[in-house]
């Protein structure tokens, strides 16, 4: 615990909807949901104005539907969110060179070891001009905590939802912490707090009163221990700059199982290629290849294979997917499928080729898993959701480069960026009975007109995002 709230906590608000809502003129101040849009699809992101019908983040899509039935439904756009990230990333650089990033929208900072703040005063100022930084370059709202550790950072920017800080006062801790409920605490989820009410402790001042060899008694001795210190208000973990990926995977959700053996070949080369793509874009190779695969009755299932070296050649890690799916039961359908790349190194092994070729027949040395029992991180909601949406059409298109001429769907998916010849940029708002529903607008533009063509027409193309204009009229509302 430090004795200066110098620990700083970003979470930028809505991020994935207010980033939509900001690049999307006519969606400012209106229900946005962003999320696989398929049948199975979740929720990532609700924007405030969604959110007071009840929806949010991980919440099935239909029931999100069905809540907020006149919201714009979205699917995520994440390179449009990854280059917004990298812009407050560098703010945050900015602050300190001990910068934390959690995810796309959320990070810690050490103002301390910035030399930017060294007592409450200097902390809120950092916090304030940071906040008015990141509005004026994106646009785009972000709530910032501010404590003598990482627990209390974090706790304090969730009290500052929507677009405002706070600060926690070291020596105030235990005076805060004590009312709340015990899921405030890290590691306390859905199974550990119904556990502690059934022993009596709802609060985290219930579990400070039980004191630590109850807690023990009941947690172990890890998880007891550590859960004891969090609730006196202690936390001691530094600001880890450097957070080393540990695998690179993707999975797909279905709209309807799968049964047939060929299309289930067929779908973990694609995700093999998809994971391959990521693997190397992120500047490493692999040993281990993982395959995921959640059957119809949500058994979930994994397999494994570990190379003799790192490979980042698709031909090696398709071959291997393929390999250890043979030895999964698919009989009764699938409805998920996800492979990994595990064991990261930033260097490869030229001989994998000849290897994989070895390995043929050799098995699995992987072993089936309950559900989540996954070596491998799959994305967590929408953003391993590539279902399509059955609002979406789909168009033949040829890519070549290949060995040989493949086609494949373009689907017009409502939120995605389009150009047309004459009319020039704009969104999917929709499509069906071959006709895709298109509202041209930009960041910073007024709400654009609708116009309607059919999903072949010539003069309209796939677009890229446009980049969001910061602060004034381009700022995404926030309620």
């Amino acid at each position: 615990m430090r004795a200066a709230p110098t620990i700083l906590h970003l979470d930028m608000d809505a991020f994935f909807a207010a980033a939509e809502q900001a690049a999307k003129p006519s969606l400012r101040g209106k229900p946005v949901v962003v999320g696989g849009l398929g049948p199975r699809g979740v929720v990532a992101t609700a924007s405030y104005e969604a959110r007071r019908f009840g929806v949010h983040s991980a919440m099935p899509m239909a029931q999100a539907r069905r809540l907020a039935p006149n919201a714009a439904y979205l699917v995520p756009r994440f390179a449009f969110y990854r280059s917004i990230s990298e812009q407050v990333m560098e703010l945050l650089g900015r602050l300190s060179p001990l910068v934390e990033p959690l995810s796309l929208d959320e990070a810690f900072v050490d103002l301390e070891a910035g030399g930017v703040a060294d007592d409450s005063g200097t902390a809120r100022e950092a916090g304030e001009r940071l906040r008015r930084d990141i509005l004026a370059t994106t646009g785009l709202a972000g709530s910032v905590g501010l404590a003598g550790s990482k627990m209390l950072a974090k706790i304090a920017s969730e009290e500052a939802k929507p677009d405002g800080l706070v600060l926690i006062e070291p020596g105030t801790e235990r005076e805060l912490l004590g009312p709340k409920s015990v899921r405030i605490l890290p590691g306390v989820g859905p199974a550990t707090g119904e556990h502690l009410r059934r022993a009596g402790m709802t609060t985290v001042s219930d579990l400070a009163e039980a004191g630590e060899d109850e807690l023990v008694r009941l947690l172990g001795r890890a998880h007891g221990a550590s859960l004891y210190r969090m609730a006196q208000g202690y936390d001691d973990r530094p600001v880890v700059a450097e957070r080393d990926a540990k695998s690179v995977s993707v999975e797909d959700t279905f709209d309807v199982d799968l049964h047939d053996r060929v299309r289930i070949r067929a779908e973990v080369e694609r995700l093999a290629e998809r994971c391959v793509g990521r693997l190397r874009a992120s500047g490493h190779s692999g040993r281990t290849i993982v395959l995921k695969v959640r059957r119809f009755d949500f058994s979930t299932l994994t397999r494994s294979e570990t190379l003799r070296g790192p490979t980042d050649d698709p031909l090696v890690v398709r071959e291997a997917a393929g390999r250890l799916l043979e030895g999964v039961d698919t009989t009764g359908g699938v409805r998920l499928l996800g492979v990994g790349v595990s064991g990261l190194a930033d260097y490869t092994q030229e001989d994998l080729f000849a290897q994989a070729a070895g390995m043929e027949g050799a098995g699995a040395s992987g072993a089936s898993g309950g559900s989540g029992a996954s070596g491998a991180s799959g994305g967590s909601g929408a953003s391993g959701d590539s279902s399509a949406s059955v609002e979406e059409a789909p168009v033949a298109e040829v890519v070549t480069g290949a060995e040989e001429p493949v086609a494949v769907e373009r689907r017009w998916a409502p939120g995605n960026d389009v150009r047309h010849a004459v009319y020039g940029a704009g969104w999917v708002q929709g499509s069906g009975v071959g006709r895709v529903t298109v509202r041209f607008e930009e960041p910073g533009s007024a709400p654009g007109r609708v116009r309607t063509f059919l999903v072949d027409d010539p003069e309209l193309a796939a677009g890229e995002a446009l980049p969001l204009v910061g602060g004034g009229e381009g700022a995404a509302a926030v309620a």
